[in-house]
Protein backbone atom coordinates (compact mmCIF):
# COMPACT_ATOMS: atom_id res chain seq x y z
CA UNK A 1 0.00 0.00 0.00
CA UNK A 2 1.26 3.54 -1.37
CA UNK A 3 1.80 6.02 1.35
CA UNK A 4 1.04 9.21 0.73
CA UNK A 5 1.56 11.07 3.59
CA UNK A 6 3.94 14.18 3.08
CA UNK A 7 6.88 14.28 4.67
CA UNK A 8 7.16 16.85 7.18
CA UNK A 9 8.39 20.09 5.82
CA UNK A 10 9.00 23.54 7.88
CA UNK A 11 5.84 24.48 5.51
CA UNK A 12 3.28 22.19 6.85
CA UNK A 13 4.33 21.26 10.31
CA UNK A 14 1.99 23.46 12.60
CA UNK A 15 2.38 26.61 13.39
CA UNK A 16 3.64 27.94 15.91
CA UNK A 17 2.20 31.16 18.46
CA UNK A 18 3.71 34.44 17.92
CA UNK A 19 5.57 35.39 20.46
CA UNK A 20 4.99 38.69 22.00
CA UNK A 21 7.76 40.89 21.82
CA UNK A 22 8.51 41.77 25.84
CA UNK A 23 10.26 45.55 26.46
CA UNK A 24 13.92 44.84 27.16
CA UNK A 25 14.85 45.70 30.22
CA UNK A 26 17.11 48.42 30.82
CA UNK A 27 20.94 47.90 31.10
CA UNK A 28 23.02 48.53 33.80
CA UNK A 29 25.32 50.65 31.67
CA UNK A 30 22.65 52.78 30.56
CA UNK A 31 21.53 53.19 34.03
CA UNK A 32 25.15 54.45 35.25
CA UNK A 33 26.04 56.06 31.73
CA UNK A 34 24.87 59.79 32.91
CA UNK A 35 26.52 59.50 36.35
CA UNK A 36 29.37 58.84 34.46
CA UNK A 37 29.49 61.58 32.11
CA UNK A 38 28.37 64.02 35.47
CA UNK A 39 31.53 62.51 36.91
CA UNK A 40 33.23 63.56 33.69
CA UNK A 41 32.09 66.73 33.35
CA UNK A 42 32.93 67.82 37.41
CA UNK A 43 36.54 66.21 36.87
CA UNK A 44 36.82 68.38 34.04
CA UNK A 45 35.75 71.30 35.87
CA UNK A 46 38.32 70.89 38.76
CA UNK A 47 40.69 70.45 36.33
CA UNK A 48 40.19 73.64 34.94
CA UNK A 49 40.08 75.36 38.13
CA UNK A 50 43.00 74.31 39.27
CA UNK A 51 44.80 74.92 36.31
CA UNK A 52 43.78 78.76 36.97
CA UNK A 53 42.96 79.37 33.51
CA UNK A 54 40.15 81.70 34.35
CA UNK A 55 39.74 83.67 37.50
CA UNK A 56 37.77 82.05 40.36
CA UNK A 57 35.20 84.88 40.24
CA UNK A 58 34.58 83.49 36.67
CA UNK A 59 34.69 79.92 36.87
CA UNK A 60 34.30 78.99 40.56
CA UNK A 61 35.34 75.37 41.84
CA UNK A 62 32.41 73.01 42.18
CA UNK A 63 33.03 73.25 46.34
CA UNK A 64 32.12 76.48 45.65
CA UNK A 65 28.85 76.23 44.60
CA UNK A 66 28.09 73.29 46.84
CA UNK A 67 28.00 75.67 49.70
CA UNK A 68 26.18 78.17 47.25
CA UNK A 69 23.35 75.34 46.90
CA UNK A 70 23.47 75.30 50.80
CA UNK A 71 23.30 78.00 51.85
CA UNK A 72 20.07 79.36 49.19
CA UNK A 73 18.76 76.20 50.67
CA UNK A 74 19.16 76.84 53.99
CA UNK A 75 17.95 80.35 53.69
CA UNK A 76 14.85 79.05 51.49
CA UNK A 77 15.31 81.69 48.57
CA UNK A 78 16.28 78.87 46.25
CA UNK A 79 12.50 77.24 47.60
CA UNK A 80 10.89 80.12 47.32
CA UNK A 81 12.21 81.80 43.44
CA UNK A 82 11.67 78.03 41.52
CA UNK A 83 8.00 78.15 42.65
CA UNK A 84 7.72 81.40 41.68
CA UNK A 85 9.25 80.52 38.32
CA UNK A 86 7.31 76.85 38.44
CA UNK A 87 3.70 78.26 38.81
CA UNK A 88 4.44 80.97 35.74
CA UNK A 89 5.42 77.63 33.71
CA UNK A 90 2.95 75.57 34.67
CA UNK A 91 0.05 78.21 34.16
CA UNK A 92 1.96 79.23 30.79
CA UNK A 93 2.20 76.01 29.46
CA UNK A 94 -1.39 74.88 30.33
CA UNK A 95 -2.49 78.06 28.96
CA UNK A 96 -0.73 78.01 25.58
CA UNK A 97 -1.11 74.33 25.14
CA UNK A 98 -5.30 75.09 25.00
CA UNK A 99 -5.20 77.64 22.82
CA UNK A 100 -2.80 76.14 20.17
CA UNK A 101 -4.84 72.81 20.41
CA UNK A 102 -7.86 74.81 19.96
CA UNK A 103 -6.03 76.71 17.04
CA UNK A 104 -4.57 74.05 15.25
CA UNK A 105 -7.85 71.91 15.25
CA UNK A 106 -10.04 74.81 14.10
CA UNK A 107 -7.26 75.21 11.39
CA UNK A 108 -7.05 71.51 10.59
CA UNK A 109 -10.54 71.33 9.81
CA UNK A 110 -10.97 74.29 7.98
CA UNK A 111 -9.48 76.02 4.70
CA UNK A 112 -10.86 79.29 5.76
CA UNK A 113 -9.86 79.36 8.96
CA UNK A 114 -6.04 78.67 7.38
CA UNK A 115 -6.09 80.81 5.13
CA UNK A 116 -7.42 83.91 7.74
CA UNK A 117 -5.56 83.14 10.91
CA UNK A 118 -2.19 81.21 9.74
CA UNK A 119 -0.52 84.30 8.21
CA UNK A 120 -0.96 85.97 11.03
CA UNK A 121 0.45 83.53 13.52
CA UNK A 122 3.42 82.86 10.96
CA UNK A 123 4.11 86.55 10.98
CA UNK A 124 3.99 86.80 14.95
CA UNK A 125 5.77 83.79 15.40
CA UNK A 126 8.69 84.67 12.98
CA UNK A 127 9.77 88.04 15.80
CA UNK A 128 11.74 86.73 18.53
CA UNK A 129 10.03 86.44 22.04
CA UNK A 130 12.75 89.01 23.64
CA UNK A 131 10.94 91.81 21.06
CA UNK A 132 7.24 90.78 22.88
CA UNK A 133 8.39 90.60 26.51
CA UNK A 134 9.31 94.33 27.44
CA UNK A 135 5.90 95.49 25.70
CA UNK A 136 3.90 92.51 27.62
CA UNK A 137 6.00 94.05 31.06
CA UNK A 138 4.61 97.20 30.14
CA UNK A 139 0.88 96.25 29.39
CA UNK A 140 0.38 93.19 32.55
CA UNK A 141 2.94 94.97 34.54
CA UNK A 142 6.18 92.68 35.73
CA UNK A 143 3.70 90.26 38.30
CA UNK A 144 2.87 86.76 37.41
CA UNK A 145 0.60 87.98 34.08
CA UNK A 146 3.32 88.93 31.65
CA UNK A 147 5.70 85.81 32.56
CA UNK A 148 2.79 83.68 31.98
CA UNK A 149 1.90 85.14 28.70
CA UNK A 150 5.27 84.98 27.68
CA UNK A 151 5.23 81.31 27.92
CA UNK A 152 1.88 80.66 26.70
CA UNK A 153 3.16 82.40 23.23
CA UNK A 154 6.17 80.52 23.19
CA UNK A 155 4.71 77.63 23.94
CA UNK A 156 1.41 78.05 21.56
CA UNK A 157 2.66 77.89 17.66
CA UNK A 158 4.99 74.14 18.40
CA UNK A 159 1.49 73.18 20.02
CA UNK A 160 -0.57 74.60 17.03
CA UNK A 161 1.55 73.04 14.38
CA UNK A 162 1.97 69.62 15.84
CA UNK A 163 -1.75 69.90 16.29
CA UNK A 164 -2.39 70.29 12.42
CA UNK A 165 -0.13 68.36 11.13
CA UNK A 166 -1.74 65.17 13.79
CA UNK A 167 -5.63 65.95 12.73
CA UNK A 168 -4.43 65.80 9.04
CA UNK A 169 -2.81 63.13 9.38
CA UNK A 170 -5.45 60.73 10.17
CA UNK A 171 -6.09 58.22 7.96
CA UNK A 172 -8.42 58.63 5.82
CA UNK A 173 -10.00 54.80 5.22
CA UNK A 174 -10.33 54.82 9.22
CA UNK A 175 -12.43 58.43 8.57
CA UNK A 176 -14.45 56.73 5.76
CA UNK A 177 -14.85 53.72 7.97
CA UNK A 178 -16.06 56.47 11.09
CA UNK A 179 -18.78 58.02 8.61
CA UNK A 180 -19.98 54.92 7.19
CA UNK A 181 -20.79 54.00 10.50
CA UNK A 182 -22.80 56.92 10.66
CA UNK A 183 -20.26 58.83 13.45
CA UNK A 184 -21.43 61.70 15.17
CA UNK A 185 -18.38 65.06 14.93
CA UNK A 186 -18.52 64.19 18.77
CA UNK A 187 -17.27 60.40 18.14
CA UNK A 188 -15.04 61.14 15.08
CA UNK A 189 -13.17 63.70 17.39
CA UNK A 190 -13.01 61.38 20.54
CA UNK A 191 -12.84 57.88 18.83
CA UNK A 192 -10.63 59.09 16.38
CA UNK A 193 -9.15 62.00 15.89
CA UNK A 194 -7.60 62.45 19.22
CA UNK A 195 -6.27 58.40 19.46
CA UNK A 196 -4.82 59.43 16.14
CA UNK A 197 -3.23 62.21 16.54
CA UNK A 198 -2.18 61.60 19.95
CA UNK A 199 1.53 60.27 19.87
CA UNK A 200 2.42 64.20 17.63
CA UNK A 201 0.70 66.19 20.08
CA UNK A 202 2.55 64.18 23.13
CA UNK A 203 5.67 65.25 21.04
CA UNK A 204 5.01 68.69 20.37
CA UNK A 205 3.89 68.66 24.71
CA UNK A 206 7.55 67.50 25.28
CA UNK A 207 8.74 70.39 23.65
CA UNK A 208 6.48 72.65 24.54
CA UNK A 209 7.52 71.77 28.13
CA UNK A 210 10.83 72.31 27.67
CA UNK A 211 10.32 76.28 25.72
CA UNK A 212 7.57 77.08 28.87
CA UNK A 213 10.60 77.04 31.08
CA UNK A 214 12.34 79.33 28.63
CA UNK A 215 9.58 81.83 27.67
CA UNK A 216 9.54 82.42 32.10
CA UNK A 217 13.16 82.83 32.65
CA UNK A 218 13.04 85.55 29.76
CA UNK A 219 9.95 86.99 30.86
CA UNK A 220 11.91 87.21 34.30
CA UNK A 221 14.98 88.89 32.33
CA UNK A 222 13.14 91.66 31.39
CA UNK A 223 11.29 92.49 34.68
CA UNK A 224 10.58 90.54 37.85
CA UNK A 225 11.30 90.86 41.18
CA UNK A 226 10.74 87.19 42.18
CA UNK A 227 11.85 83.84 40.08
CA UNK A 228 14.66 81.83 39.40
CA UNK A 229 15.58 84.25 36.25
CA UNK A 230 15.78 86.92 39.01
CA UNK A 231 17.90 85.20 40.90
CA UNK A 232 19.95 84.65 37.80
CA UNK A 233 20.29 88.90 37.37
CA UNK A 234 20.89 89.29 41.13
CA UNK A 235 23.95 86.74 40.82
CA UNK A 236 25.19 88.56 37.42
CA UNK A 237 24.75 92.58 38.89
CA UNK A 238 26.71 91.03 42.51
CA UNK A 239 29.32 89.23 40.33
CA UNK A 240 27.77 86.12 42.32
CA UNK A 241 28.85 83.53 39.60
CA UNK A 242 28.32 80.34 42.04
CA UNK A 243 24.50 81.70 42.53
CA UNK A 244 24.37 81.80 38.99
CA UNK A 245 24.85 78.38 38.41
CA UNK A 246 23.00 77.13 41.47
CA UNK A 247 20.08 78.98 39.50
CA UNK A 248 20.76 77.54 35.89
CA UNK A 249 21.72 74.14 37.34
CA UNK A 250 18.00 74.49 39.19
CA UNK A 251 15.92 75.68 35.66
CA UNK A 252 18.08 72.68 33.86
CA UNK A 253 16.87 70.36 36.52
CA UNK A 254 13.20 71.60 36.33
CA UNK A 255 12.68 71.62 32.46
CA UNK A 256 14.61 67.60 32.99
CA UNK A 257 11.83 66.61 35.43
CA UNK A 258 8.74 68.31 33.16
CA UNK A 259 10.10 66.35 30.06
CA UNK A 260 10.47 63.33 32.01
CA UNK A 261 6.35 63.47 33.45
CA UNK A 262 5.11 64.13 29.65
CA UNK A 263 7.66 61.15 28.79
CA UNK A 264 5.54 58.69 31.34
CA UNK A 265 2.47 60.74 30.20
CA UNK A 266 3.43 59.21 26.59
CA UNK A 267 4.11 55.51 27.48
CA UNK A 268 1.11 55.47 29.60
CA UNK A 269 -1.13 56.68 27.46
CA UNK A 270 0.10 55.31 23.98
CA UNK A 271 0.58 51.76 25.99
CA UNK A 272 -2.09 50.49 23.54
CA UNK A 273 0.21 51.38 20.55
CA UNK A 274 3.08 49.30 21.62
CA UNK A 275 0.90 46.40 22.15
CA UNK A 276 -0.26 46.78 19.01
CA UNK A 277 2.62 46.33 17.42
CA UNK A 278 4.02 43.57 19.57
Amino acid sequence: MQNNALPATSHNLPLRGKRTARPRPVRLSQRIAPWITLAILLLLWQVVVALEIYPSFIIPPPSAVADKLLDVLSDGRLLTHTLTTLSEVLLGLALGTSFGMLMGYLIAKSQLMEGLLLPIIVSLQSTPIVAYAPLLVIWFDNGLTSKVIVCALLVFFPTLMNTVVGIRNVPAPLRELMLSLRATRWQMFTKLEIPAALPVLLGGLKTSATLAVIGAVVGEFVGSNAGLGFLVNIGRSQYDTPLVIVAVLTLTLMARLLYGAVSALERHTLAWQQRGKS
